[in-house]
């Protein structure tokens, strides 16, 4: 919730003027509020997350809107990159583009939960692409607002209130595009592999505990052979001493 905050506030308080005059939403500052509102909605996500944790008590219901309430933020996050004011066109489209992919997996494995809260796979996948998804938008930021790391042929330039990448031609276009999808697809190797092998060191170090259950109608005929066998010991022994 802190994290949140602190985004919503730069994007729409600090060192900003985000309304007009006349009190409407300036036009520059439409895509800062539609980032705001994508916080909003994982800022709500944890603080009732937070309130159910506190107040209900642990089960189906509590994990079940627990993921409702983070499915909703994952959606509004899909709508808004889907359909942001601003035309991400050229390489940056390319980027946002697969970040709209990851999102949509994240999506579709949180209500996957809902409806299958104790399935393992379920949870690992939309942990893994909720990672993934951090880390490839800290690479967006890395690769689109650093001029040494553009692709060659394409350049920064302010336009319209904020900085775009535009390149020399569809050809070096091209050839950005295809840069980002290489590494779009590498870096989703490197992680499957870093995930993979933690997760095996994981289940090394922590192995799996067998418990074998048994039904209770089998457990209630055992304690009666039990009880009839220290019966039976009992009644000789009796015997025995008179």
């Amino acid at each position: 919730m802190l994290v949140t905050s602190i985004f919503i506030s730069m994007e729409i308080v600090i060192g900003r003027n985000p309304i007009s005059p006349d009190g409407s939403i300036s036009t520059k500052s439409l895509r800062h509020f539609e980032h705001s509102i994508i916080a909003v909605s994982f800022f709500i996500y944890a603080l009732f997350a937070v309130l159910l944790d506190k107040i209900m008590r642990p089960g189906p219901a509590q994990h079940g809107l627990s993921h409702f309430l983070q499915a909703i933020a994952f959606g509004q996050q899909l709508l808004i990159l889907h359909l942001h004011s601003t035309d991400h066109m050229g390489i940056e489209g390319q980027y946002h583009w697969l970040l709209q992919i990851v999102t949509f997996i994240s999506l579709v494995a949180t209500l996957l939960i809902i409806g299958y809260p104790r399935s393992f796979l379920s949870s690992f996948v939309r942990n893994f692409f909720v990672v993934f998804q951090g880390f490839w938008l800290i690479v967006i930021g890395i690769m689109l607002w650093t001029p040494e790391w553009i692709p060659k042929g394409c350049y920064l330039k302010s336009e319209a209130g904020r900085d775009a990448v535009l390149c020399h031609g569809d050809r070096a276009l091209g050839r950005a595009k295809a840069l980002v999808n290489l590494q779009f697809g590498l870096y989703l190797s490197m992680f499957t592999v870093f995930v993979m092998c933690f997760y095996l060191v994981m289940i090394k170090l922590y192995p799996e505990v067998k418990i074998e259950y048994q039904s209770l109608t089998k457990y209630d005929e055992q304690e009666e052979g039990i009880n009839y066998k220290v019966e039976a010991d009992r009644e000789e022994t009796k015997l025995c001493l008179s």
